[in-house]
């Protein structure tokens, strides 16, 4: 075997502009149809990234009533901006890109008038909290609106961002006339 055609293992994790790839977290917002996933992955694999796991979120529904898809993958660092803008450009809603998966999630109760002081608002001014989505929501209320209810939240959060995302939380309860009831912090595997 000559020299010129042993690779070291370095090497092979190299790309072609001679950047190491690196894991990225995007999550995408995506109309209930068919062909909506795979449209979505046809930029990420034309601007040259690799599918490392796809979660399709298919029996969850976002605020805005589509699927949530969290889609990790490896590419360098110069091409994952291209890839997110290609996504865009195709018309898919990136819902954020890059940032590190979350690793713990925190349930906690909104006790009040949930229904009439806006739910769909007080779940986007959670979620614009750059530390968490939202995971899951139950709302009970058994006299509809403008009687008491409450909503049970679990929320995705940056690991060690638990409690910025509790005051996040609180400072809109507290806007709202809400009541908090204290949260309960799990470490996702």
């Amino acid at each position: 075997m000559s020299d010129d055609s042993v690779t070291s293992d370095a090497d092979a994790h190299e790309t072609d502009g001679g950047e190491r790839p690196q894991t990225h977290t995007i999550r995408l917002e995506l109309v209930d149809k068919p062909g909506e996933l795979l449209s979505a992955l046809h930029p990420i694999a034309d601007n040259g990234g690799n599918l490392l796991s796809i979660f399709h979120e298919r029996g969850n529904l976002t605020p805005r009533g589509h699927i949530p898809v969290e889609v990790d993958v490896e590419c360098p660092p110069d091409r994952f901006e291209t890839i997110v803008s290609a996504l865009r450009d195709e018309g898919v809603n990136v819902i954020q890109a890059g940032a590190e998966r979350y690793g713990e999630e925190l349930t906690l109760l909104l006790v009040g008038d949930i229904v009439d002081t806006d739910l769909s608002d007080t779940l986007r001014r959670i979620e614009s909290s750059t530390d968490a989505t939202l995971a899951d929501l139950s709302l009970s209320a058994p006299d509809g609106r403008g009687g008491a209810s409450s909503a049970r939240l679990r929320l995705a959060t940056r690991t060690g961002r638990t409690d910025e995302v509790f005051d996040h939380v609180h400072t809109i309860a507290d806007e709202k006339g809400l009541n908090v009831i204290e949260p309960l912090v799990e470490v996702s595997e």
